[in-house]
């Protein structure tokens, strides 16, 4: 019998595209629990634990979980739902208790162990109903956009971290998209898809501009080159060329300041850089921080 595994609810905020990051979309709100008449069918079907008083107390112990997650206390959440996949070891319940822990895990900050702990559940589970939904939540755990309150403070952007996550979180959502395109999550994974690539898009400028200001004109050319030829659709792309214009013209690279110069009008003509003389006014990001 097909299993009915619950999703969990994460606040929606709305997705608002700036001229540099886009913001990112968290996912819907998702179903919160298991409905009681699933519960009752399963503990009428072979995939329940055979023993009696093991099914009723991981029963228990899950409701207790669910009801726990609901409140944020993720700690005692994920100690009860670690006994409940040891007493309903091999049923539905035990999968849906392996996926309500590495989402509480999640929640709680541990990153790395919710990450192993859904991994597992894809490695054991590769025809499970809830595969679409193990590999989405991968997803946004290596997505992680809550940087706390110092980043808030200082006003840190995602582009300006180390990127691994992004790309594991980028990969991740493109096997969510490929395999289950029309699954309810795979609009959502789209979403943020974009506003990965957009992100590290960003980053490789903020390196080139790091670079530029440290006189490194051949480092800069190449990174901004390496941000237009890799995510070429990104909003930083303009001022990526705009770099190679500049590097270009420090490095008395006339030809080449040209070419970009030219694909810079020709593709973003509304640009605030396509005006730009090397050699004119500069945008504030050049002024010394």
């Amino acid at each position: 019998m097909n299993g009915s595994f619950a999703r969990h609810a994460v606040p929606d905020r709305q997705a608002t595209e700036g001229r540099r990051t886009l913001q990112a979309l968290p996912p819907r709100r998702l179903a919160a629990t298991i409905a009681l008449s699933a519960m009752l069918a399963l503990a009428g079907c072979s995939s329940t634990p055979k023993d009696g008083t093991s099914a009723n107390q991981a029963d228990r112990l899950y409701r207790e979980a669910r009801d726990d997650i609901a409140s944020g206390a993720y700690d005692r959440a994920i100690k009860s739902l670690e006994r409940v996949e040891g007493l309903a070891a091999g049923t539905l319940l035990a999968q849906q208790a392996q996926l309500d822990l590495a989402y509480a895990q999640w929640k709680s900050g541990e990153r790395v162990t919710a990450l192993a702990t859904v991994e597992r559940f894809i490695k054991l589970n590769p025809s499970s109903p809830a595969l679409d939904y193990a590999m989405y939540l991968r997803g946004l755990i290596n997505f992680n956009d809550d940087m706390g309150f110092l980043a808030r403070w200082t006003g840190q952007r995602i582009s300006e971290r180390d990127q691994r996550a992004s790309r594991d979180a980028w990969q991740a959502f493109k096997q969510l998209v490929d395999q289950f395109p029309d699954s309810r999550y795979a609009e959502d994974a789209r979403l943020r898809m974009n506003f990965i690539v957009n992100s590290l898009a960003e980053y490789e400028v903020l390196v080139a501009r790091y670079y530029y200001r440290r006189g490194a004109y051949v480092a800069a050319a190449n990174r901004a080159q390496q941000a237009v030829e890799e995510f070429p659709q990104a909003p930083s792309t303009d001022e990526a060329l705009y770099l190679m214009m500049l590097s270009y013209e420090k490095l008395d690279l006339k030809p080449l300041r040209d070419a970009a110069e030219r694909v810079l009008r020709a593709n973003f003509p509304a640009s605030p850089y396509a005006g730009l003389d090397p050699n004119s006014k500069r945008p504030s990001w050049y002024r010394v921080w």
